[in-house]
């Protein structure tokens, strides 16, 4: 039986630091990548995924789908055989909570018109 090929992955997050790497097999996921983001996110960041949902995985360029695998991501070109992939973060906070965001945003604008006609 051929042994599974592992891969080690770091996410790059928003400010130019650093989760991880961590040791992944092929097979893992995007959507169990995501998670693991998630769970280990750094303490006092200004922004915070509430979960999965809110993340994006980028990796050479194109953002990853949940259901493809590492193996099924991972590029032929540009990587060094036993070095780190990254993978860069992207936290998108949902859009029902920036349409509530928006609205709490606009106060209504009293308008007073101070025009004398002669």
């Amino acid at each position: 039986m051929p042994e599974e090929e592992s891969v080690d992955i770091k996410f790059r997050l928003y400010d130019g630091s650093d989760i991880g790497p961590f040791h992944y097999s092929s097979s893992s996921t995007v959507d169990f990548l995501k998670q693991r983001v998630v769970s280990d996110w750094p303490k006092g960041k200004t922004v915070v995924p509430k979960g999965i949902n809110e993340v994006k995985l980028i990796s050479s360029g194109k953002i990853l789908e949940n259901s493809k695998t590492v193996g099924q991501c991972k590029t032929p070109f540009g990587e060094v055989a036993g070095g780190v992939t990254v993978m860069h973060v992207v936290v998108q906070p949902s859009l029902a909570k920036t349409k509530t965001e928006k609205k709490v945003d606009k106060a209504p604008k009293a308008v007073i018109c101070t025009c004398t006609i002669l």
